[in-house]
């Protein structure tokens, strides 16, 4: 059995460097370590293996949308208040599998009801999400968990979605970006570590998400993290559609 001293969990969210990734041991607990992969796979390879990843990204990918997308996304921006918009509406598979934009809008379109087209920001994420969509499976349902950063957040500030905006018109908003930081710190994460300069390719936005993303995998390693929604339906692959907190 491995010593649960050193068992590791982590949080992962995906930067323009490939995945930044905060770990730290089962309880959430430092010394935390940063760092960054260039794809999923070597995240997933890295030895010792991370026993949780709790990974800021689509995992489920229905045939069909309705009208609001997922039931995940439905059921993580119902606690969410102004922060809700933060939340996508992913399209189909079939959508994400596209690489120009027009024909991701097109096929998107024929694949929900009401027909919906893919909003750019969404449209970004396709090679992000197809990463993880190559590799994963259902047996890796046990270490690899959906999870969103600001219902990470509404989980860690006692169920109340936070005040400020991470960012403004696409810009990082530093006092929204510095409540996200102290909530952190409440929560047991050392100052200098979150304040530390991200690596090349990594937002402060980015650590901030990977370190909150990190204490619900220790919370999902000590059965303290819930399914959104709890009846989670599952994709054509048989993967589920859940986002946990």
């Amino acid at each position: 059995m491995p010593d649960p001293g050193k068992i590791q969990v982590a949080g992962a969210d995906g930067c323009k460097a490939g995945w930044v990734v905060v770990s730290s041991g089962l309880e959430g607990q430092g010394p935390h370590q940063l760092q960054v992969f260039e794809n999923f796979a070597a995240l997933l390879a890295h030895q010792p293996e991370f026993a949780i990843v709790a990974v800021d990204m689509p995992i489920g990918l229905p045939d069909h949308i309705g009208p609001r997308g997922r039931g995940s996304e439905q059921a993580a921006r119902k606690h969410l208040g102004q922060r809700q918009s933060s939340v996508f509406a992913v399209p189909s598979r079939a959508a994400v599998y596209t690489a120009d934009y027009l024909e991701g809008c097109a096929v998107a379109q024929e694949t929900s009801d009401p027909p919906k087209k893919v909003s750019k920001q969404c449209f970004y994420l396709f090679p992000k999400i197809r990463e993880i969509d190559a590799v994963m499976t259902v047996d890796l349902e046990e270490r690899i968990f959906e999870v969103h950063p600001e219902l990470a957040f509404w989980r860690l500030n006692g169920e109340a979605p936070m005040s400020l905006p991470k960012k403004i018109k696409s810009r990082p908003n530093g006092p929204g970006l510095d409540q996200r930081r102290d909530l952190l710190v409440s929560q047991g994460f050392d100052r200098a570590f979150l304040d530390q300069a991200p690596p090349r390719g990594v937002g402060r936005d980015d650590l901030l998400d990977a370190a909150a993303n990190c204490l619900i995998a220790s919370r999902i390693a000590a059965g303290k993290a819930e399914p959104f929604p709890a009846d989670y339906c599952r994709d054509g692959k048989g993967l589920r559609m859940a986002i946990w907190a």
